[in-house]
């Protein structure tokens, strides 16, 4: 059993930057691909972005591919989001999510998910 916890979600202007932790607990995190997924008001939940196991494996969706990052400290069993020159269109709940690879991940097929954060852009 996985818990995620999501943070640092808020209100920013168009072109601000947020960075998003999602905690797990559990001492298998490192056994886990790790990902990013949002959901729009009246969209179905879609995929942002994944990261490996270890860390050397990252993928994004076309949509944030140059402004969004992905990274992990398995130390502290956490992965982040840094998310920069944000748009309006990226309003969303923001939810951690983890899989048994980045493959299932890309796929949407997670093992546990998170409760999500708000992230809202001003234009």
């Amino acid at each position: 059993q996985v818990q995620l916890a999501e943070s640092g979600g808020g209100l920013v202007q168009a072109g601000g930057s947020l960075r998003l932790s999602c905690a797990a607990s559990g001492r298998t995190f490192n056994l886990y691909a790790m990902g990013w997924f949002r959901q729009a008001p009246g969209k179905e939940r879609e995929f942002v972005a994944a990261i490996s196991q270890g860390g050397g494996n990252t993928y994004y969706a076309d949509s944030v591919k140059g402004r969004f990052t992905i990274s992990r400290d398995n130390a502290k069993n956490t992965v982040y989001l840094q998310m920069n020159s944000l748009k309006p269109e990226d309003t969303a709940i923001y939810y951690c999510a983890v899989g048994g690879s980045t493959a299932y991940l890309l796929r949407g097929q997670t093992d546990y998910w998170g409760q999500g954060t708000q992230v809202t852009v001003a234009s």
